[in-house]
């Protein structure tokens, strides 16, 4: 399943009542998300407020797209907003900057398993 990275910049003075905030989110938020294709969806959080999400999903627009038809994501996308920095006009579940992989340990184990499947087929 496709992995998607991406990172945010909570305010410095708001990072102790966004760590709160996330300590119990609401039920239909946490259904909400899984049932639109968020899947193995965790956020890290570093001292200065830097916040980088990692979600396993098929597609992000379209778990994004499902999240935007849902009632409780405009409530919460409302509420959290103030949380953090540079997001202009956009919410925070639209606003945030994609990373891109560069490496992932079993899928290069994989290939190279493969490979080595392969050099052994073609010696015999």
């Amino acid at each position: 399943m496709p992995r998607v990275c991406f990172q945010l910049q909570v305010k410095p003075e708001r990072i102790a009542e966004y760590r709160e905030r996330h300590v119990e989110v609401w039920s239909d938020m946490l259904e909400a998300l899984a049932s639109t294709g968020w899947h193995n969806y965790s956020l890290f959080l570093r001292e200065d407020g830097l916040l980088i999400g990692y979600v396993e999903t098929p597609s992000i627009e379209q778990a994004q797209a499902g999240m935007q038809e849902t009632e409780v994501n405009g409530r919460w996308q409302a509420e959290m907003a103030e949380f953090f920095e540079d997001l202009g006009d956009q919410k925070p579940d639209q606003g945030f900057l994609v990373l891109e992989e560069i490496f992932h340990l079993e899928d290069q184990l994989d290939r190279a398993r493969q490979a080595n499947d392969d050099s052994e087929e073609d010696v015999r």
